[in-house]
Formats: C-alpha cells, sequence, structure tokens
C-alpha cells in the first residue's frame, strides 16, 4: 500500500518545480525517462495557463493504482493541475512513483496532458 504523507511530499516537490518552470531539474530527478525538460516545457507552454499550486499548498486527490507484480513496488499516479486562470485544471500530471529507501518516491513523469 503506498504511504500517503511520502506520496504527498513527492508530488508536492514535482508540482512546485513544475510551477517555477525548473524543467531541467524535473529531467534531473525523473534521469529523463519518457519526459525530457523540452518535452515538459512544451506541453505547460501549449496549454498556455499559468501553473501554480493548489490552494492549500497540498497535494491530496491524487489517483492511485498499484502496478501489479512490480519489484520494486511501482505506482501509476494521474493529478489535475492548478492554474491561476482556471483554478483546479484539465491539465493532468501523470506519472510512475517508485519504491525506494528514500524519504520520497523515485518518480518518472510518464505524460502532461489534458485527457
Amino acid at each position: 500500500m503506498i504511504d500517503r504523507d511520502r506520496l504527498e511530499r513527492t508530488l508536492t516537490r514535482v508540482v512546485g518545480m513544475l510551477v517555477s518552470g525548473d524543467y531541467a531539474g524535473l529531467e534531473a530527478i525523473t534521469g529523463g525517462n519518457r519526459l525530457p525538460a523540452n518535452e515538459i516545457e512544451e506541453a505547460i507552454h501549449q496549454y498556455g495557463r499559468t501553473l501554480e499550486l493548489p490552494p492549500n499548498g497540498r497535494i491530496e486527490d491524487a489517483d492511485v493504482v498499484a502496478v501489479e507484480g512490480s519489484d520494486p513496488q511501482r505506482w501509476s499516479v494521474w493529478l489535475r493541475l492548478w492554474t491561476a486562470e482556471e483554478g483546479r485544471s484539465d491539465l493532468t500530471l501523470e506519472t510512475t512513483v517508485v519504491d525506494s529507501d528514500r524519504p520520497e518516491y523515485l518518480v518518472e513523469i510518464d505524460n502532461l496532458e489534458v485527457p
């Protein structure tokens, strides 16, 4: 079962980096798996809104699905982002988080899209 506090710490860091435009930093912590910095930046630019942290600063409403049979344990995580223009946005962050011995989960950014 996923540790929700640990997940919140992980996602808050990732969303904070998206909000601040630290795409190179995101590429560094994800190892560039799936989405490199330039593709993350392009997805945000194409969406055309200003990302911001949720009003309470907490990431609480992520949808999480365990990846069966994974070792180490992995979860697919889907999170709607927030923008200055819309509040809760249609833009979603899709990630895979991986269990490790670190205080935060390892993270891979799978996609940024409007479903």
